[in-house]
């Protein structure tokens, strides 16, 4: 059994907790937060060990790994400290946000064989991971465009959007990555561009976008188009499209269930869309902690790591400079 502590017990970090703990061949060894009636209320409702600190968790020889969903400003910190310590660890994205810092992050801890993986969940939805094994298959023959399609049922509020770092980094950098999978290529160029549509005064005050498109192209010419938006009033909508020379892959969208219902007046009415990420990706979030313990166990890199964090963090740079400058920004001006 892997015994793995979780750092950060928010929303994200108690539904790690308790996919750990569900898991055939995994241990939940611990938890901490710096917010101690939250770590309080898992730890006995687990019942497992709260930690009095992340410095106790990696000191502690009954934790062999660590999931980090803390704060997105302390990352770095843990991820370095988790490698001085010997312990794989999976973290929630982004690694941080600014480049730069991360850049640093990966030259401390470069050459270091301890398992590091990031948190992009949606590598490990089903619809979306068959997509990718019909372009590898050959099954849409050579692979010409990818349509990313990724709307949130509402806006977050506005203190999460404030410290979010903005879209390109919080809410697009998952589709950058879902890019990337999917193309099979390193992307060389972005043109983004932004609007405030949903929440105009809000985006003002952030110097952000709630509405936003981004077409990135790879040296082959090979293309992914990204549509984001804040607010979609008929649910979660994430969609993932594959066009090929010899046909096309579709991820859909997942309903409450997936009856359609045909009528003498209507072609068909469907159940509302899950509304919810942790909903919406409750059995990859599953299958994340999965593809981690293999790793560990295994002795192999896991499935997408630091650099694949990194890259990400480089296309929404790219997408923050093309939308204010209205031009497209190769990346190689970026990292």
């Amino acid at each position: 059994m892997l015994r793995i502590a979780v750092l950060g017990v928010g929303r994200i970090g108690r539904m790690h907790a308790e996919n750990i703990a569900a898991h055939p061949r995994a241990a939940l060894a611990g938890v901490f937060d710096v917010y101690a009636p939250a770590a309080e209320e898992v730890s006995e409702k687990l019942g497992v060990t709260r930690f009095e600190s992340a410095e106790a968790v990696f000191a502690s020889a009954e934790v062999d790994a660590v999931l980090i969903a803390t704060s997105t400003a302390t990352h770095a910190d843990l991820l370095e400290q988790a490698v001085a310590a010997g312990k794989p660890a999976l973290c929630e994205k982004p690694i941080d946000l600014s480049l730069s810092r991360v850049n640093a992050c990966a030259t401390k801890i470069a050459g270091s064989p301890i398992p590091i993986m990031l948190g992009f969940v949606r590598r490990f939805d089903s619809g979306h991971a068959a997509v990718r094994r019909a372009i590898a298959d050959g099954r849409i023959g050579d692979l010409h465009q990818v349509v990313i399609t990724s709307r949130d049922p509402g806006m977050a509020p506005a203190a999460y959007i404030e410290a979010s770092g903005g879209i390109f980094r919080d809410m697009t950098i998952h589709d950058f990555d879902m890019a990337r999978f999917i193309l099979g290529e390193d992307v060389t160029e972005v043109c983004a561009t932004g609007s405030r549509l949903v929440d105009p005064e809000l985006m003002a005050r952030c110097n952000d976008y709630d509405t936003i498109t981004a077409v990135l192209t790879t040296a082959s010419g090979k293309q992914a188009i990204i549509s984001n938006s804040r607010r979609a009033v008929y649910g979660y909508d994430q969609r993932v499209e594959a066009f090929g020379s010899a046909g096309m892959a579709i991820s859909e969208n997942r309903t409450l269930d997936q009856m359609r219902l045909y009528g003498a007046e209507f072609t068909h009415r469907a159940a509302p869309l899950k509304n919810f990420f942790i909903d919406r990706y409750h059995d990859a979030f599953a299958a994340e902690i999965g593809a981690f313990v293999d790793a560990v166990e295994q002795g192999h890199q896991p499935p997408v790591g630091f650099e694949d964090g990194r890259q990400a963090l480089i296309l929404a740079e790219a997408a923050i400079r093309s939308a204010a400058e209205g031009r497209s920004i190769k990346t190689s001006d970026i990292g």
